[in-house]
């Protein structure tokens, strides 16, 4: 469900972003001053499109960004990738995760999360069942596929520190577009994935797996992925725009935390190409986690953003000042 590219890629991406900035201020379009047209709107995804995303295509379907006066288009991201062109002004809103928005803000590039998607990290390390992997000291002498980011061998090395594991002993590979049902097929034991879905796909082909979560090993490791973001600017210059947008965001993922397999077919009829079985699986379990214990959607702790950067910071991630309160607001959550 989220692809980890690597820090530099991400600092690479947010680089361009400020050039493109420099170039022209945060633009404003559609929606004549003074009349009845309807306001675009552009949100990038983080991903292809999959249940971390349903609450967007309800309110879509659901007419409750028409009720706000907006025109909402949802993209995938580009080479780019979303929080540059979020960072930009280019486009007003995107889906982005905790960790970008932390390495953003410590160089200086001005992304603010307005929302938690979920409230804690189902994403773990998992191998099918045959592989043996009941906790991080199963991971000695076993190859992960990743894409090569550096949070994911400081993630690998720090939850095999709680355990006495040996990190030297875990084999690096990339997996490339290696599919994890295939993933042995090419010498890879395992992968790093989010239970919603590739979790639940297993359960629908019959083919049972471990899962080491994060958060069974560190509290630190329960951070927001995925955020809804926006940048400075346009907190700034249009508080009306972000508010609508999240007025209406947060009632379709309320809507979709309390009717799943009627928002699974809005997510279905936006995107038919998706697999109808896994979607309604999906989100059937995911449902559950968009406000779970929180007191309303999207509501994030400032203590989540303090912990996760303390943790990047003593794994060597994080370079520069963080500060956690202006890295997300609440502010446009409505009541």
């Amino acid at each position: 469900m989220k692809n980890f590219v690597g820090k530099r890629l991400i600092l690479a991406a947010l680089a361009l972003a400020t050039a493109m900035l420099a170039g022209c201020a945060a633009e404003k379009p559609g929606g004549a001053a003074g009349g009845d047209e309807p306001r675009k709107v552009t949100v990038v995804l983080d991903w292809t499109p999959n249940t971390n995303h349903t609450g967007l295509y309800v309110a879509q379907a659901e007419g409750y960004y028409a009720e706000e006066g907006l025109e909402v288009d949802i993209v995938q991201p580009g080479d780019a990738g979303g929080d540059a062109v979020v960072a930009s002004g280019e486009v007003e809103f995107g889906i982005s995760v905790q960790e970008n928005v932390t390495l953003a803000r410590t160089q200086g590039f001005p992304l603010v999360s307005i929302a938690a998607v979920i409230q804690h990290n189902t994403s773990g390390f998992a191998a099918p069942a045959s592989v043996g992997l009941k906790s991080p000291k199963d991971f000695e002498g076993k190859t992960y596929g990743g894409w090569g980011s550096p949070v994911e061998s400081a993630m690998l090395e720090s939850l095999m520190q709680e355990t006495g594991a040996d990190f030297s002993k875990v084999e690096m590979m990339s997996i490339g577009n290696t599919d994890f049902f295939t993933m042995q097929e090419n010498g890879i034991d395992f992968a790093w994935i989010f239970y919603g879905w590739t979790g639940i796909e297993s359960e629908l082909r019959g083919e049972p797996i471990d899962i080491v979560y994060l958060t069974d090993y560190s509290e630190k490791l329960d951070y927001y992925t995925p955020v809804v973001v926006t940048n400075e600017a346009r907190i700034a210059e249009e508080p009306e725009l972000v508010e609508k947008f999240m007025r209406a965001t947060a009632k379709g993922y309320t809507y979709a935390a309390a009717h799943p397999e009627e928002s699974a077919e809005a997510l279905l009829a936006a995107v038919p190409e998706l697999d109808r079985e896994l979607v309604v699986a999906s989100q059937k379990w995911l449902s559950g986690k968009y406000i779970d214990d929180a007191e309303r959607w999207g509501v994030q702790k400032q203590e989540v953003w303090e912990n996760y950067a303390a943790w990047m910071s003593e794994h060597g991630l994080m370079e520069g000042e963080f500060d956690a309160a202006k890295a997300f607001t609440n502010e446009f959550l409505p009541n």
